[in-house]
C-alpha cells in the first residue's frame, strides 16, 4: 500500500510542528550554557525558518522513498 501525496504531507507537517516545538523549546534552555543569548523573538523566527526548511526537506525524502518503495514492486 503506498501513501498518497495529500497523507505525505500531512505527516510531515504534523512531524515538522513537533520538531519546531521542540526546537524551540531546546534553544530556550540551552543556549545560556553555550554563551548564546537571542531574543525570544529571534528564537521563534529562526525555528520557523528552519521550520520551513525542514517540511519541504521530509516531504522530499518522503516521495523519494515512497518512489523507491513503489519501483520495487514493479
Amino acid at each position: 500500500m503506498t501513501q498518497s501525496k495529500k497523507m505525505s504531507a500531512f505527516e510531515s507537517i504534523a512531524n515538522v510542528i513537533i520538531g519546531y516545538s521542540v526546537a524551540v523549546c531546546s534553544q530556550i534552555v540551552l543556549y545560556p550554557f553555550f554563551d548564546i543569548h537571542v531574543p525570544i523573538r529571534s528564537n521563534i523566527l529562526l525555528g520557523l525558518w528552519f521550520t520551513f526548511i525542514s517540511l519541504v526537506r521530509s516531504y522530499c525524502v518522503r516521495r523519494t522513498f515512497n518512489k523507491i518503495h513503489e519501483g520495487r514492486k514493479t
